[in-house]
């Protein structure tokens, strides 16, 4: 029998020990980013927050429902805060005011705009994410509440596109050149068509992602719990086939490349679920939990972390005209978890 004597050369060790070297130190610069990252951003005591998204560098922006009025018959809300992940600290760069609320927030990185949702007043609003100054105002469907609440934005190259979650509709907001806005603003009605079930009187298209290319729009029905893929220029609706899987209460989501997070809020849960190239089928992988998770709604993303802001609808109902407030030292936050 030979005895084979297995030997290393000075240089391969070497080499073994800068790669070695490398991979811890790899692990060790991970573990510092996340450290230096809290787990908890607080948003101001009594802030009713909604919808959230990341911006430029370490920014985020969240959105308030609001309070009602003090004469019951409108609401007071539409602030949006600003704050930064690394150290958790930020202030109101859009201040509440009188006939406004938030609910669904995108930024579009061309411009640095912030784009709202306006809910049950039937509008959109655009900020500019640096100075918080107004830049439009747009009435979206010429409706109120209880005929519809504007749920959620989503920004594509060419155009921004809002969800109904009491209508069966999508609205396109066509953009120029570099996401600014044209004069005049021009919003197209869409009737979501194919296989979209709208249940009346319930919850319906909630949020909405478009795919890295902007050829498909992906919507969430929050009370059939069905995904679909959306055409952008038809609004035909396809549902995404999940085999014997449902998202009920899917709220905000965010598609990661081929990975969509969707936020089931009654369940204090965010489905991971993997879909196929086409965007045709997919498969509910697993849930991301957290004891902190206070019925949060929608979620924003900053390199492999994911924030998801906690509503509290449990003990603060969204506010409507004539209902009463919620307490405002109520504390709220976003909270931060890792991708799956």
């Amino acid at each position: 029998m030979l005895n084979i004597v297995k030997s290393y050369s000075p240089w391969r060790r070497r080499v073994f020990q800068v790669a070695l070297t490398g991979a811890l130190l790899l692990v060790m610069v991970s573990l510092a980013a996340a450290a230096s990252f809290p787990a908890i951003v607080p948003v101001p005591n009594g802030f009713q927050p909604e919808g959230i998204a990341t911006g430029r560098g370490t920014d985020v922006y969240v959105g308030s429902l609001g309070r009602p009025s003090d004469d019951g018959m409108s609401i007071v809300g539409g602030a949006i805060y600003k704050a930064d992940l690394r150290s958790g600290e930020g202030s109101v760069l859009v201040p509440s005011r009188e006939g406004r609320t938030a609910l669904g927030l995108a930024i579009d990185a061309r411009t640095n705009y912030v784009w709202v949702a306006g809910g049950p007043f039937g509008t959109a609003y655009v900020y500019d994410g640096t100075s918080g100054a107004d830049v439009a105002e747009i009435d979206v469907n010429g409706l109120a509440f209880p005929a519809t609440v504007v749920n959620d934005v989503v920004v594509t190259r060419n155009a921004a596109y809002l969800t109904d979650s009491f209508r069966p509709f999508l609205y396109r907001i066509a953009l120029g050149a570099g996401g600014m806005l044209p004069d005049p603003i021009v919003v197209q009605e869409m009737a979501l068509g194919g296989d979209f079930v709208f249940v009346p009187g319930g919850f319906n298209a909630n949020g909405i992602e478009a795919t890295p290319d902007s050829k498909w729009l992906v919507i969430v029905n929050s009370t059939t719990g069905a995904l679909y893929r959306v055409d952008p220029e038809t609004a035909y609706a396809s549902e995404i086939d999940l085999g014997m899987g449902s998202l009920p209460s899917g709220d905000g989501i965010l598609l990661d490349g081929k990975t969509l997070y969707v936020v089931q809020n009654s369940l204090n849960q965010i489905a991971v679920v993997e879909l196929d190239p086409t965007f045709s089928y997919g498969e509910i992988v697993g849930t991301i939990t957290n004891p902190n998770f206070r019925i949060p709604t929608t979620v924003a993303e900053f390199g492999d972390a994911l924030y998801a802001v906690n509503a509290r609808f449990d003990v603060a109902p969204p506010p409507l005209p004539g209902s009463p407030p919620a307490d405002p030292n109520l504390e709220y936050e976003a909270v931060r978890v890792l991708k799956r």
